[in-house]
């Protein structure tokens, strides 16, 4: 491995993850290296669907375009864009995803020190190769802050949590905009999970929740994809005309805004999930096929709600045994117990 002089940093390329959740999670991370190398200026690389999220950090300097389809090798065009970086003069990139194409980038820009986990036969791309103790870091998000420290060096503890911040000003044109207020107390739902249909929990039980929430004075709003649309649609469909769905209107920027109005945020392991854990909404997490062991909300305000079954988690994108147990026998009587008290200044009269 060449030695390289990682003491004097001042412009670090970090190669971010594609999903929004894995994103919010890198936060920690970006934390530490401001306080390893005061003032330095941090890009990410990353793709389009995570750049209003990682505007949103402060540690963020600028965000650059990773326009690379999923699974996408297009090595020409990655040497381009390589070339290109050249002349932004970065010290270090550190490289989050594991996959060969991922360090292609920093490799062909030339930057000095390169910094990633082993994998994927990636010894020729980074020059800085960490080998992961998966006991020692449990966490996802202590994975990626491992790679903020040196080589050898345990992250700091307590790990800080991924933070967001939304102001009243930034809050209220995103209200205007979709006719909303906050005359009563606000229930954000969130049924959708990119990775698939194991991480969802059942479209008829989130609209009997949202039926027993709206009779204790909450507004219902649906948040998610345009993929989410249908599933938004259906919940408001079974007895919950007065809920607003607003799956496929909102961008991210949007959705930010609109989760950190809620008083109660019920989520599916998924990417709003971790947004809402970071704006330390109270939340009720839901989980099936994978597992808070790994990818937790890391929020104090949150309840993590899972059934306890012998092949939970299983990490399949559908039921390999088709019974969906994990979640259908988490039922809406279950989670509405965990529903929090709500402030009394805050009671619908």
């Amino acid at each position: 491995m060449a030695k390289i002089d990682a003491r004097n940093i001042s412009k670090i390329l970090v190669v971010a993850p594609s999903w929004v959740g894995d994103t919010m999670l890198i936060q920690p991370m970006l934390v530490r290296l401001k306080q390893r190398h005061p003032g330095c200026l941090i890009d990410v690389l990353a793709p389009p669907w995570t750049e209003e999220l990682l505007r949103q950090m402060p540690e963020v300097n600028n965000t650059i375009t990773n326009q690379f389809p999923h699974g996408a090798m297009q090595l020409a065009a990655r040497f381009g864009m390589g070339i290109h970086l050249r002349g932004m003069h970065y010290d270090q990139a550190i490289v989050l995803p594991n996959s060969f194409k991922s360090a292609l980038i920093p490799f062909f820009a030339g930057i000095p020190l390169r910094t990633g986990f082993t994998g994927e036969m990636r010894y020729g791309l980074l020059n800085d190769r960490r080998k992961l103790d998966k006991h020692a870091l449990p966490l996802m998000v202590e994975r990626f802050a491992q790679l903020a420290e040196r080589n050898g060096e345990a992250i700091p503890r307590p790990l800080p949590q991924p933070r967001l911040q939304v102001s009243a000003e930034q809050r209220q044109p995103v209200l205007d905009k979709f006719n909303l207020n906050l005359k009563q107390p606000v229930a954000v739902f969130c049924p959708g999970a990119e990775y698939g249909p194991a991480k969802r929990w059942p479209i008829p039980y989130f609209a009997e929740l949202a039926q027993r929430l709206q009779q204790q004075g909450y507004a219902v709003w649906i948040i998610g994809s345009p993929k989410d649309q249908e599933t938004g649609d259906k919940i408001v469909a079974l007895g919950n005309l007065s809920t607003r769905n607003l799956c496929g209107s909102t961008d991210l920027a949007d959705a930010i805004a609109l989760l950190s109005c809620a008083s109660l945020v019920v989520s599916n392991d998924s990417g709003l999930m971790h947004i809402a854990a970071a704006l330390d909404r109270p939340m009720l997490a839901l989980y099936g096929s994978s597992s808070p062991d790994f990818t937790p909300p890391l929020s104090p305000q949150a309840q993590i709600l899972r059934i306890d079954i012998p092949c939970s988690p299983c990490f399949k994108r559908e039921c390999p045994l088709g019974h969906f147990k994990c979640m259908k026998n988490l039922t809406p009587q279950m989670v509405a117990e965990h529903i929090p008290a709500l402030p009394q200044q805050q009671k619908i009269a």
